[in-house]
């Protein structure tokens, strides 16, 4: 198995997941945020809608400097949940063809990740996708399921079975 079909078998599964629980976005909710420091839910389900982007550029790019990006930042306005399931299937394709067009060579390259002079990280790309982007998606979808809860919306089955719902491998 190439490393590219390794991260595909988890990317699948984690992309399952986030739509799952972008699917429960309450519209009637949006502005909602259980703390002051704490992102509203509209932006946090933008977030977690855009970032597929994200493991695309770690693929496509040689690095990224947050001081001076070459890429615009992701809209993260919310509309509709229409709308963000939209915004969060186009991110999917273009982050799982970049990944399946990748090979071995490519993502055991070094990839710099900088704020200007400041390193944030400077690893493979492989070990860059899986920290700074599935480990970040999951970090916000377990946030996500937390405001949903807060809500009274049904927290979906993720890895194992919720207080709303069982589990049942896919």
């Amino acid at each position: 198995m190439t490393i590219a079909e390794v991260l595909l078998e988890d990317f699948d599964s984690e992309m399952a997941n986030t739509r799952r629980t972008l699917e429960r976005v309450p519209e009637d909710k949006v502005e909602y945020r259980p703390h002051e420091k704490s992102m509203p839910l509209s932006k946090l389900a933008m977030h977690c809608a855009t970032m597929p982007l994200f493991g695309a550029y770690i693929i496509e790019d040689e690095g990224m400097d947050l001081a001076a990006p070459k890429r615009p930042h992701a809209d993260l306005t919310f509309t509709t949940r229409e709308e963000c399931l939209k915004r969060f299937d186009e991110s999917v394709a273009r982050c799982r063809a970049a990944l399946t067009a990748a090979s071995d060579t490519q993502l055991a390259a070094q990839w710099p990740f900088s704020f200007g002079p400041q390193v944030i990280s400077n690893t493979s790309r492989v070990r860059t996708f899986r920290s700074m982007f599935f480990n970040h998606l999951v970090h916000h979808v377990a946030q996500l399921g937390v405001y949903l809860r807060l809500n009274g919306v049904p927290v979906p089955a993720l890895y194992g079975p919720s207080a709303d719902e069982q589990w049942s491998p896919r």
